[in-house]
């Protein structure tokens, strides 16, 4: 059997850490000695396995009963929507407890002292979750999925894309592709009497698709869009497999969804296939271009020699699938939150227009200019924190180990609810739920209790290597707007952040736009 995994000690909010004990060849559901707290949703005393479903249903209800709930605007609490059985579990067991999808044990790590062990471990016993086949196929197997010997290969290949020296040139092009959209927004204010409603969330795909095109592909966003919108199908089929337990073999069976996915996959392969071959077709001399396909390709020329990593057709193909997804998708949202928030607190918005004229006056914010821009980063900061893109990572415990004093079975997934993380109060404060990005004044490592507390873009070793892009590309952006525009959030706007493998407006993120220019 699955044997009784139990916690002890972590009942309570705000529970310590709590044991967790694995007693191998007992059977699903038998009892537990008296002093062990059950895991959630079960009986106390039991090991709380249930063949197949396990605490699945529970989850299911919760997400259920969110699904229909609607925020005031002021309110940033959107847990009880996106990760209602951590809020419920948590406030149970404690931060760290154990909970069963299918026959696989998960633990929910809450308590940041032991995310941050599991986060900057270096030894790879705690490898990428590759349980869920629809993921790993939107993704691609790149860099932010492999592990070990080859993500070290992987990375060789890719880090020198994001060298400041590369970044300063993607912020040219990031400027190119927000003037372009906004010249389309001055048109329609310049139709309409200078006061238009433009729905956000959609345009930042589209200006996000573009960059991540032209800095990876060197291509238009017109030449990528096919690229882009299969994606997203992938996307949407991905998540609607995240709540199903994951059967081996089960992605290999002529189902519908399975042939869609195929299908899809299939399709983006084949046109990022034609864009390398058109690439190695127009290469000058030995030169491949100065996006991240060229110096992909460049260094795994074979005239490179043995000693050079090199990459498989395949892992490059993996590879622009990874960076399309997440170069583009996580951006997109942070540009759409920040509006969000911009909108709300005019305040703020005031400030960080007045800060953008001090520093850029009207000129196109670029290199130097954007790292003077505190506020505009305290302000990105504390929407990463509240709307982090990514509301939960996951890991695998590789071999059987004792973490923060509980013993970890080999193949137990490890849950980091990043969202629950971002207000925790005891973590952030009191006002953890509130908008502050004067939390932010000193630095990232001091705005919480523990200098590893916003995890938007995990930490450690692998933490997200595009962070810098990401981070740039959303400066320049939002200063680029709030030069020209003013705004309001309009009143056909319904709050409701939805987690569709990222944070997402359910209903988009309509705005009214004022030209300052007219």
């Amino acid at each position: 059997g699955h044997g009784i995994i139990s916690v002890d000690g972590g009942s309570g909010r705000g529970g310590g850490a709590g044991v967790v004990g694995v007693q191998r060849g007992g059977a699903p559901g038998v009892e537990a000695p008296r002093h062990q707290q059950a895991p959630p949703g079960t009986g106390r005393g039991r090991a709380g396995y249930r063949f197949f479903s396990s605490n699945l249903g529970e989850i299911k209800r919760f997400r259920g009963d969110g699904a229909g709930v609607v925020l005031n605007v002021s309110s940033h609490d959107f847990l009880p929507i996106v990760q209602p059985h951590f809020r419920k579990w948590i406030s149970l067991y404690g931060r760290t407890f154990l909970y069963w999808f299918g026959a696989q044990p998960n633990i929910c790590l809450a308590d940041v002292s032991m995310v941050r062990q599991v986060l900057s471990n270096r030894t790879g016993i705690y490898p990428k979750n590759l349980t869920n086949p629809h993921f790993v196929r939107l993704l691609g197997k790149g860099l932010v999925l492999t592990d070990g010997d080859e993500w070290k290969r992987h990375r060789k290949v890719v880090h020198p894309a994001f060298n400041m020296d590369k970044l300063k040139m993607m912020t040219m092009t990031i400027s190119d592709c927000s003037r372009s959209m906004m010249s389309e927004w001055e048109s329609e204010l310049a139709a309409k009497g200078g006061l238009v409603e433009i729905e956000l969330s959609r345009r930042f795909e589209e200006l996000t698709a573009d960059v991540i095109s032209r800095t990876a592909f060197g291509s238009s966003y017109k030449e990528g869009k096919l690229v882009f919108l299969a994606q997203r199908e992938l996307q949407f089929l991905a998540f609607s497999t995240f709540l199903t337990v994951q059967i081996p073999g089960f992605s290999y069976l002529p189902t519908m969804k399975n042939f869609k996915t195929w299908s899809l996959d299939k399709k983006v392969r084949g046109m990022l296939l034609d864009i390398i071959k058109t690439r190695h077709a127009n290469k000058n001399v030995a030169w491949y271009g100065n996006d991240l396909l060229g110096l992909m390709l460049e260094a795994c020329a074979p005239e490179h020699g043995e000693s050079c990593p090199q990459l498989s057709m395949d892992e490059i193909i993996d590879e622009c699938k990874t960076f399309f997804f997440a170069g583009h998708d996580t951006t997109s949202h942070l540009l759409t939150w920040t509006m969000f928030l911009l909108s709300t607190h005019p305040d703020w918005q005031e400030k960080l227009r007045e800060e953008i004229a001090m520093e850029c006056g009207d000129k196109v914010p670029a290199g130097d200019m954007l790292n003077k821009l505190k506020m505009v980063n305290m302000f990105l900061l504390e929407t990463l924190r509240l709307y982090s893109p990514v509301s939960l990572i996951r890991r695998k415990v590789g071999t059987d180990i004792e973490l923060g004093g509980s013993k970890l079975p080999e193949g137990a997934l490890l849950t980091i609810p990043i969202a629950t993380i971002h207000r925790d109060k005891e973590m952030w404060g009191e006002d953890a739920d509130e908008f502050r990005p004067e939390r932010f004044e000193n630095g990232v490592t001091r705005a919480a209790k523990h200098p590893n507390a916003l995890l938007s873009f995990s930490s450690g070793p692998r933490s997200c290597i595009g962070q810098n892009f990401a981070m740039i590309e959303a400066k320049a952006v939002i200063a680029m707007i709030l030069q020209r525009f003013s705004f309001t959030l309009s009143p056909k706007y319904v709050h409701a952040p939805t987690d569709v493998i990222t944070l997402r407006p359910k209903y988009g993120l309509p705005m009214i736009l004022k030209s300052l220019k007219l």
